[in-house]
């Protein structure tokens, strides 16, 4: 995989969590909609949907303030190559 996609891969370390500031960025905005007192087998699909649809409509710094759903499609839109989606 690594080859295919001309790209280093990493894994943390368990127990690590400062390795994975992404990851755990992610479950910190989940847990917004989703408590860890929830349990899963009651979230319904469209509860999952609103949450991924706020997520990533919601503004990032580390994206000059623009959200994912923009990043994406500018990049899509941009690009030279098909991307199925």
């Amino acid at each position: 995989m690594a080859v295919e996609l001309k790209a280093d891969i990493y894994f943390a370390n368990p127990n690590h969590s400062w390795e994975r500031g992404l990851n755990e960025n992610s479950n910190g905005l989940l847990r917004q909609y989703f408590p860890k007192s929830m349990k899963l087998a009651d979230i319904t699909e469209e509860q999952v949907q609103e949450a991924v649809e706020r997520i990533n409509h919601r503004p990032r710094k580390v994206l000059g303030f623009r959200t994912p759903h923009e990043v994406l499609f500018v990049v899509i839109a941009t690009s030279s190559d098909s991307y199925p989606i």
